[in-house]
């Protein structure tokens, strides 16, 4: 049986790709390439995802060739790359029948103009496809500024068909751009931080703004609002889960501040008992009361001209709740067992993990406090919508445990990745933060693999994200999704999104309880 081939761009750039009539070959030939280009395909995919995860370039460009090869079978494969642009290109990845290659060149030894690999794209400064004594090579540059980056070269036996030679050449020149693009992003985001904040992107290739790591679009909203609020004076309220890194983006709205040159002074409500607290930020004068052997200035005397971070709000006694609505009013207040009234020019910045709406309702909080905290609400987003930025954190902490420890850490494996990708992290920023840690001392090759970490982390069973298997867990599954995306959509009104799924609001009422999905998390607060 015959049929016509249709070839399309493998990995089109932009717009539709021009079909171009090949050849009438056999069905079983065409199936073939089909499934060849399917599978270079998952690899481009791959490689892709690969760029996000590591900062170490030539490996991933490694694993793209080597998964490639076992596709084409090429007899030889290499990469060659630059330390800096100011650099000879030296060889970084050889594999395959390395014999072939190791007559010209060995893994860190310069290329050679003219010769293979890489050098005759390097000669020729663009992709190349040429006859050799050897074979046929084809290599591929991927440039940054103008100039060859990194080159990537493959040699075929020099009887291999053109057909055949094709998905090599757009597989190498698919990557090769991908790689282009990577650089330029990389540039662009080291510029675009150097502009912002000052943060010069080079040995450490984590992006930090203000010491928060993270790139997501949920954050960036949340330093845009930092932005917005940080020259004033306004009294800031930061809403967030545990562990999301309240206290961070209070530091950020200090350093932004025309304040940075003050205190800033953080105080945890929750961690000091009643009978402390009120002396521990109003201060105390002389025999106050039994141990109060001298004067102390509390907390808001010792930020004064900079910012107080109040920290779980939530938990001060109603009595204190009085005496802080009195300073943010006019900024005075008397220490415990004094009369004298003192003044202090301090800016509050409050966080919680509860919703304080609800304690105002129920009578636990005082709505005017509320009011005068609540001038300017703040978000904090829970690492679990924080997904693009959970391998920037994950080698922010492997960096961290480098810098404070002799044991050193080169990598994350691909599943250790993926099982950091696929949980729902309760705990948030903080629990990453542990996970990596632990993982990091019982790695014994400099590599955290997958059995280092945590075992909640190592089934979605164990995590709570999936039901049981086979095709009810399947169904299970969507149904959770769907609900989320609905109440997502409608704010977390529940009526809207049964409405919107085409379902009663008992039975969707009735899957969140299955699922414990609950509503408010996707409220819009105001």
């Amino acid at each position: 049986m015959y049929i016509y081939i249709i070839r399309t761009c493998l990995f089109p750039i932009s717009g539709l790709p021009e079909l171009e009539p090949i050849c009438k070959i056999q069905y079983s030939y065409a199936q073939m390439e089909t499934e060849a280009q399917l599978a270079i395909s998952n690899a481009m995919n791959s490689f892709s995802r690969a760029l996000l995860r590591s900062d170490e370039l030539g490996i991933a460009i490694g694993e793209y060739l080597n998964e490639v090869s076992q596709i084409l079978h090429p007899l030889s494969y290499a990469a060659c790359g630059r330390s800096a642009l100011q650099e000879p290109l030296r060889c970084i990845v050889l594999g395959g029948n390395e014999q072939l290659y190791k007559k010209n060149i060995s893994i860190g030894d310069e290329v050679k103009l003219g010769t293979a690999p890489c050098g005759f794209a390097l000669e020729a400064d663009e992709c190349v496809q040429k006859r050799i004594r050897e074979g046929i090579v084809i290599e591929a540059p991927a440039k940054q500024n103008g100039s060859i980056a990194f080159v990537l070269s493959m040699m075929f036996s020099a009887d291999t068909a053109p057909d055949l030679l094709l998905p090599a050449n757009q597989a190498l020149r698919a990557a090769a751009q991908l790689v282009e693009e990577y650089l330029s992003m990389r540039a662009r985001l080291a510029e675009e931080l150097e502009r912002d904040s000052g943060h010069k992107m080079g040995s450490d290739p984590i992006l930090s703004w203000y010491g928060i790591v993270g790139n997501s679009d949920v954050m960036r909203e949340v330093f845009t609002m930092v932005e917005q609020v940080a020259d004033t004076d306004a009294s800031v309220l930061l809403l967030g889960e545990s562990g999301t890194g309240k206290e961070l983006v209070a530091r950020a709205i200090h350093q932004k501040s025309s304040r940075a040159n003050k205190p800033f002074v953080a105080v945890n409500c929750a961690a000091l008992p009643e009978s402390v607290i009120e002396s521990e930020l109003f201060g105390h004068e002389k025999g106050a009361f039994t141990g109060a052997f001298e004067q102390r200035k509390g907390r808001f005397e010792q930020a004064n001209g900079g910012t107080l971070f109040l920290d779980e709000i939530g938990e001060l006694s109603p009595g204190l709740q009085v005496k802080l609505l009195r300073f943010l009013q006019d900024h005075r207040f008397e220490r415990v067992g004094g009369n004298t009234s003192i003044e202090a020019n301090v800016r509050v910045i409050a966080a919680t993990n509860r919703n304080l709406q609800e304690l105002v309702d129920q009578g636990n909080f005082r709505p005017d406090l509320y009011y005068r905290l609540n001038v300017f609400p703040i978000n904090i987003p829970p690492l679990r919508e924080r997904g693009a930025d959970i391998l920037l954190l994950a080698d922010h902490f492997v960096a961290k445990f480098n810098r404070e420890n002799t044991k050193k850490i080169q990598r994350i494996s691909t599943p250790a990745l993926d099982l950091l990708m696929i949980y729902h992290w309760p705990g948030n920023v903080r629990e990453l933060e542990n996970c990596i840690l632990r993982a990091a001392i019982l790695s014994t090759d400099g590599v955290i693999h997958a059995y280092h970490l945590p075992p909640s982390l190592q089934s979605a069973a164990s995590t709570g994200t999936e039901p049981s298997t086979g095709l009810d867990a399947a169904i299970a599954r969507l149904e959770k999704e769907l609900i989320i995306e609905a109440l997502k959509l409608e704010n977390g009104n529940v009526a809207a999104a049964a409405r919107r799924l085409g379902a009663t609001e008992r039975r969707v009422r009735y899957a969140m309880q299955r699922y414990r999905i609950d509503a408010r998390r996707f409220k819009t607060k105001l």
